[in-house]
């Protein structure tokens, strides 16, 4: 029997330790013992374990679901995160107001609970894992495994280069410069900026609930083509704002509502495609490798953006931001992405090579 715990339990686990972690805070706040050590313990802990989950997760995902569902499935996965997000900030800002900062941690501990318990009695049809005896390659050799196969498959490699691109310059406008665009270059108020934000992130939950039938009838990677430009295109909107403040408001939240459809069609029908085209041996080996090189362009951007803005200004950072973020299209299109109209015409993810091209629309 293989020594290797499956993904579900790896997922489970993951969801207890952010569970535990988070639980010593309030403990710590009633004994009064809360230090800043422990503080950065808490992110460091809880965000291993976050990465523990997400790199468990791919491989979960592709045998729980059926291909066909992938796209579907996950549509409904984002318009759930997305829904979370709306009420998620409003919820904890009542909690904290309401019973203080540790109940609503104590909060965010059981909802890891919950996630646990829900996980629990799901089964999937895991692939099976070398038997016990057989050699197990290092975490670097399995990570550079990862990088490698990414980089040599055509459509990962054109969807990392596309997903990196784009991070790194939405990033370079991130929500805290912008925020900063909003008040000094538009002048509004943090009440009218917070009302234009909360607007605008009812467009991530539209386009999760809009991005099956839009991929159903264009195709999942012309939708992944229109994602790249649709998420960061609108911050364009927002840097040539002016006029009356409903002007203004109006274009913040049109940017923000606009990103919001636009990263949805991007993520939803890119996921599915790697779930579709990644061999099951790869899958964790993937996600860690992807994970690392898209992830960790995003503090890059944001610091070249802050860089941006000292010597440039606002104005131009949000417009180059928007502008970089669409060149994202060219990983695409020499890629064989956009003539990708189904995943039952994608390759089989139990062979690493294509074992069918994919059929122009």
């Amino acid at each position: 029997m293989d020594h290797r715990p499956h993904k579900r339990r790896l997922m489970v686990a993951a969801d207890l330790v952010r569970a535990c972690v988070l639980l010593t805070l309030p403990a710590a706040c009633l004994w009064g013992t809360v230090t800043l050590p422990h503080l950065y313990a808490v992110a460091l802990l809880t965000g291993a374990a976050a990465v523990l989950f997400n790199t468990a997760y791919p491989p979960f995902f592709a045998h729980l679901v059926p291909r066909s569902s992938y796209v579907d499935a996950n549509s409904k996965l984002s318009a759930s995160r997305s829904a979370s997000f709306v009420a998620g900030p409003a919820v904890g800002g009542a909690l904290v107001q309401a019973l203080t900062a540790p109940f609503a941690v104590v909060a965010d501990a059981l909802s890891f609970l919950a996630s646990a318990a829900l996980l629990g009695p799901v089964r999937g049809d895991e692939p099976t894992v070398p038997a016990a005896g057989a050699a197990e390659p290092s975490l670097l050799r399995r990570a550079r495994e990862g990088l490698v196969f990414v980089l040599h498959h055509p459509v990962l490699r054109a969807s990392l280069g596309c997903a990196t691109t784009v991070n790194f310059f939405t990033f370079m406008a991130g929500s805290g410069l912008t925020v900063l665009f909003a008040e000094r270059e538009l002048g509004l108020s943090a009440g009218t900026i917070g009302l234009a934000f909360g607007i605008g992130s009812t467009g991530a939950l539209a386009g999760a609930m809009i991005a099956p039938r839009i991929s159903q009838r264009i195709g999942v990677g012309r939708s992944i083509a229109a994602g790249a430009v649709l998420f960061p295109a609108p911050i364009a909107i927002a840097a040539s704002a002016s006029g009356p403040t409903w002007s203004r408001v109006g274009a913040l939240g049109l940017a923000e509502f606009l990103s919001g459809i636009g990263v949805m069609l991007f993520d939803i029908n890119l996921n599915s495609l790697q779930a579709a085209v990644i061999p099951d041996g790869m899958r964790s080996r993937v996600a860690g490798a992807y994970s690392t090189v898209n992830y960790g362009t995003r503090p890059i951007g944001a610091l070249a953006g802050g860089l941006l803005a000292t010597l440039l200004g606002l104005t131009p950072t949000l417009i180059t931001a928007a502008l970089g973020g669409t060149l994202s299209l060219l990983w695409l299109l020499p890629s064989p992405i956009p003539r990708i109209h189904s995943l039952t015409l994608t390759p089989t993810p139990n062979t690493p090579e294509p074992a069918t091209r994919p059929t122009p629309q």
